[in-house]
Parts: structure tokens; C-alpha cells; sequence
């Protein structure tokens, strides 16, 4: 078996089958304009699809609740014409024998002034913090977080009446899940703060309410990271056991596949050991992992704060990766700013056809090529 075979070889988890480990990962364009997936964002994740991407994760879709959102343009999982456009994309993707997810989304205390729905509306967030220290936003009640939860039900119950493949919660990154978990958002003195598991208590309550309005079948993904937008060094575990302590009773809840957010894929989680943050994740868990950061590129993701500028970077050695995969590191390998420029990333690397790889521009983004 050649290296490149192990990244071919097929998935399942759940009701959720896919002809390889490729994950395209969900990355904000901020092209929807009016919040609704049109022609074009249609025929985006279709190209992908088209080009051998297995599992599409979509860019992040804000859940019913009006705080949700941050920034303008970014597509809505609510209403009538958004979920037509989100029905859309899911016939597409299945037409070229993808499978694809949302990734549901609620930006807490990162939210620019004036985004939509309603201008006026503050950040949300559980000590009403945006960055360590601050105090901008709004401090969330009990009645905020039951309805937060009650949200992300509700998307995920479109998500599978609208045939997609599964959900992914995004946990990660400093947004409002993450807010949570984070010890330097999260000052409340209630059962939601104080302890590690305290804090993932609001994570662990939106899970529990996704596995009960969907099918046992119907694959929940949570993304979550060490690292947040406010503060790159930010880390919520220093050691496998402390891991091992914040992931278990996720995984309880009812996660079936852990999204693992790195900058660097390749770079060891804790001292001792190779392991990637995916490969701990999967030791501990039993569960499948998708390992993301930096795939197939030499310089790491480093957006600049407020945008979704991503760092300029050329075309990288997959070898790191191919050994990882065979040594049953992870599962999943979720690729992001490479297949901006590359719709079809999968079928050049399946075909040896590296030299054809295009780096990754800054441009790219303005459109929906």
C-alpha cells in the first residue's frame, strides 16, 4: 500500500459513511449576503464534493438566537430561505457522492458592533468578557443559557430533517462554547464556572439536548481547541490525565467524533510523547478524531484579529501525515485553506499530482471559486 492509500481509505461512524478520511474544514467566508446560502455558496461546496473531498464541514452557521452571529454576511441555519439554500447545498454535495455537515455556531462576546440580525444586541457570553480582564458584553442568566441550548437542538433537528450527515458543535477558537470552557472568559460563580467541569457543563447540556432531538445514529462532532483567537497560547489542559478529565464526560454526553483544533497538526500535545492533540484524544476516548492544522502547508493558520484574513503560505510535504494516518494516529484529516485554491486538493494528491498544488493566496478569498 502506497502512503497516500491510508488518506483513501473509507469511514464510518454511525449512520455516517464516507469513501475517505478527507474533511474539508469549516472555514467563515462571510458571502452569504442577507444570511442565506445562495447559487454560489451552492456550488462551492459542490465543487469540493466534485473534487474528492469526503465530508464536507460547512463554514460556521449561526443557531436560532439573536446574539448568535458576529460578523456580516455569514450564512443563518433558521428561517425559511436560509434552510431552502442550506437544503440546496446538501442535495449538491450528495449528487457528487459527498456527505456534509453544518457546523453550528454561536460567536458569544466576539461580535462586531451593528451584525445582524439586531445591531443593538450585545455580545453574549458567561462573565460577559470577550478577552481576559474585559467586561463589553452581555453577562448570560439561566434563562439565556436554556435558550442557547434550546438553539443548537433546534438546528440540529433541521440539519437532520434537511438530510445532512451529522452536526458539529464549534467548541473552539474563543466563541461562546469555548467562552465557557476557558477559566479567562469564564468567571462565573455558579454550577457553570469555577472547576473545568463546572465550565463544561454548558457544553456537555447543548450535547445532551442534540443527541435527544436527533436519531442515536445521527454523528455528533464537537470542534474544540487549547488555543483561542484572544490569546494563542491558551491552554485548558497541561497533561494527559487533565485531558482525559475534560474529555470523558463530553464523550459521555453523547460526541461520537472529537474535532481537534491545532495551528500545527503536526506538533506533539504534551512532552514524552508524539502524539498530536487528535492522537491523546483518541487514546483517551476510544472515539474518532479529526486532526486539523496547517495540512498540506508550510506556514500555519494566523488570522488577523477581526477578519478572516488567513497567512499566505506555499504547498508542504504530506509525508508527516501519511505516517500518521498508518500508524492509526487519528482518522479524519480535515484540510483547510489548500482546498480555497484547490477544489479538487483530494484528486491531485490521490493522482501524485503534487507539482500541480497551488499555494494558498490571500485573494482567494474574496471569491467563492
Amino acid at each position: 500500500m502506497s502512503k497516500p492509500d491510508s488518506l483513501f481509505a473509507p469511514f464510518q461512524s454511525g449512520s455516517l459513511n464516507t469513501t475517505n478520511r478527507i474533511v474539508m474544514a469549516p472555514m467563515t467566508r462571510s458571502l452569504s449576503p442577507g444570511n442565506i446560502p445562495n447559487d454560489q455558496v451552492v456550488e462551492y461546496y459542490r465543487r469540493r464534493a466534485a473534487g474528492g473531498v469526503g465530508l464536507i464541514i460547512t463554514e460556521g452557521t449561526c443557531v436560532d438566537h439573536r446574539a448568535a452571529n458576529g460578523y456580516p454576511d455569514v450564512p443563518f441555519f433558521y428561517g425559511e430561505d436560509a434552510l431552502a439554500g442550506w437544503k440546496r447545498v446538501v442535495e449538491a454535495v450528495h449528487a457528487e457522492g459527498g456527505k456534509v455537515i453544518p457546523q453550528l455556531w454561536h460567536v458569544g462576546s466576539i461580535r462586531d458592533s451593528g451584525a445582524e440580525p439586531d445591531p443593538e444586541v450585545p455580545g453574549y457570553a458567561p462573565s460577559g468578557a470577550a478577552i481576559p480582564g474585559g467586561r463589553t458584553g452581555h453577562e448570560m442568566t439561566q434563562a439565556d443559557i436554556d435558550e442557547v441550548v434550546a438553539a443548537f437542538a433546534k438546528a440540529a433537528g433541521n440539519a437532520e430533517a434537511l438530510g445532512f450527515d451529522g452536526v458539529e458543535i464549534h467548541g473552539a477558537h474563543g466563541y461562546l462554547v469555548d467562552q465557557f470552557f476557558w477559566e479567562k472568559t469564564n468567571q462565573r460563580t455558579d454550577r457553570y464556572g469555577g472547576s473545568l467541569q463546572n465550565r463544561s457543563r454548558f457544553a456537555i447540556e447543548i450535547i445532551e439536548a442534540i443527541r435527544a432531538s436527533v436519531g442515536k445514529a445521527f454523528p455528533i462532532v464537537l470542534r474544540w481547541s487549547q488555543w483561542k483567537q484572544q490569546e494563542y497560547t491558551a491552554r485548558l489542559v497541561e497533561t494527559p490525565e487533565a485531558l482525559e478529565a475534560f474529555i470523558k464526560p463530553l464523550s459521555d454526553a453523547g460526541v461520537d467524533i472529537f474535532h481537534c483544533s491545532q495551528r500545527r497538526f503536526w506538533e506533539p500535545e504534551f512532552e514524552g510523547s508524539e502524539l498530536n492533540l487528535a492522537g491523546w484524544v483518541k487514546r483517551l476516548t476510544g472515539k474518532p478524531t479529526i486532526t486539523v492544522g496547517s495540512v498540506g502547508l508550510n506556514a500555519d493558520f494566523l488570522p488577523i484579529q477581526g477578519t478572516t484574513t488567513f497567512r499566505e503560505a506555499e504547498p508542504a510535504s504530506l509525508d508527516n501525515l501519511f505516517d500518521r494516518l498508518e500508524n492509526d494516529e487519528f482518522d479524519l484529516v480535515a484540510v483547510g485553506r489548500t482546498l480555497i485554491t484547490n477544489s479538487d486538493w483530494p484528486s491531485k494528491v490521490r493522482e501524485g499530482a503534487l507539482d500541480t498544488i497551488k499555494p494558498y493566496v490571500k485573494e482567494a478569498l474574496l471569491t467563492l471559486d
